[in-house]
């Protein structure tokens, strides 16, 4: 990613700083710090001023933050972060200065005030996560790269999906091919055949597949940090009337959703678009979760379309569509796809079919 790109998410950080009318802000959360700076390192802090902004951390990284780190000047030393702001004189007394309530513990919090006592200290909540909900061209590029990459691999293991094979060995696979082929996967993968496919986030277990089986396979790729995110539920084995209803429910929802999905909508409408459809074919009490979600540098970000969001939608969102059925005792299914959410619509960025897949 250039250099530019990270000057230009410094400058509307200190847009939105100014309109809060903070001197600045302390940033402690790693993925926020790779998002303005570009280190991928474990432990960091950032101080973004008027007078500057400083990148903190330990002579572990001493190489990477020299190698990595856009747009700010480097204090690499030995002692807390906040000894190491003080040591420097990076805060001026009467400062008024922003943290990460989301991310500050109590003990960080009770050491910061004591170091800089003169300091005004003032919460924010969600700044940079709803600034990185809004992608710039490069991250529209890294997450479109992981998709196609997710709809190859996908597409590459179904031929493996038999009777007698387990979860685990198709989990396995997927994640060597995903690092084989980009960074690596981007979450653990989940494989649920039969029963287990229930379970929305189950684990891969050694369970092998049977005749009868839907077979939820919810895994991808990532690239540059971004991840993709996809689901399909292919059957193993001949579909009877109730395979070939439950996931027709789901696939309509799905479809709806992704017709509703543009720049304006609140989050809340979208899920009413997916919900509603469902419980309409009476499955209602079966869909237990959200309609989606932002896709970033992680794989849960802004916005989160849920019936708990007061979100809208805006241009350049990327964001999942995934509803599905669960039934306890029987299987599931989820349908998803990423997009990305444009003035009049959005752009479908998977291109695996969601037609029911049976495998004989």
């Amino acid at each position: 990613m250039s250099e530019n790109n990270y000057f230009k998410r410094q400058d509307r950080l200190k847009q939105q700083l100014g309109k809060l009318k903070l001197d600045g802000i302390l940033l402690t959360n790693l993925t926020n710090i790779r998002y303005v700076c570009g280190f991928t390192g474990s432990t960091a802090s950032c101080l973004i001023t008027n007078e500057g902004s400083f990148f903190i951390s330990d002579g572990r990284y001493d190489v990477q933050a020299n190698e990595q780190v856009k747009g700010m000047d480097c204090f690499i030393d030995f002692g807390t972060h906040f000894s190491i702001i003080e040591k420097n004189n990076l805060i001026k007394n009467g400062m008024k200065l922003g943290f990460e309530a989301d991310h500050v513990s109590v003990a960080q919090h009770k050491e910061m005030t004591k170091i800089f006592p003169d300091v005004k200290w003032k919460l924010t909540s969600m700044l940079l996560e709803n600034l990185q909900a809004v992608k710039d061209q490069s991250e529209l590029d890294a997450i479109r790269t992981a998709v196609e990459i997710t709809d190859a691999i996908y597409n590459e293991i179904l031929p493996m999906l038999k009777p007698g094979i387990t979860e685990k060995e198709i989990a396995n696979h997927l994640v060597m091919r995903y690092r084989q082929e980009s960074d690596g996967e981007a979450y653990e993968p989940i494989v649920a055949g039969g029963p287990n496919g229930a379970l929305p986030h189950v684990v891969p277990s050694d369970r092998p597949f049977k005749k009868g089986d839907f077979i939820v396979i919810d895994a991808a790729a990532k690239i540059a940090g971004y991840h993709a995110d996809m689901t399909r539920t292919p059957l193993l084995g001949k579909a009877t009337e109730k395979h070939k209803e439950i996931y027709a429910a789901v696939l309509g929802a799905q479809l709806a959703g992704c017709k509703a999905a543009k720049a304006g909508v609140s989050c809340k409408d979208m899920d009413s678009v997916t919900r509603d459809f469902i419980t309409k074919k009476g499955y209602g009490k079966y869909y237990n979760h959200g309609t989606g979600h932002g896709l970033g540098l992680e794989i849960h970000t802004e916005p989160r379309l849920s019936q708990l969001s007061n979100q809208v939608l805006q241009v350049n969102n990327v964001v999942t569509i995934e509803p599905g059925i669960y039934i306890a005792g029987w299987g599931g299914v989820r349908i998803e796809d990423d997009i990305i959410i444009q003035k009049d619509g959005c752009e479908i960025l998977n291109k695996t079919t969601k037609e029911l897949v049976v495998l004989n």
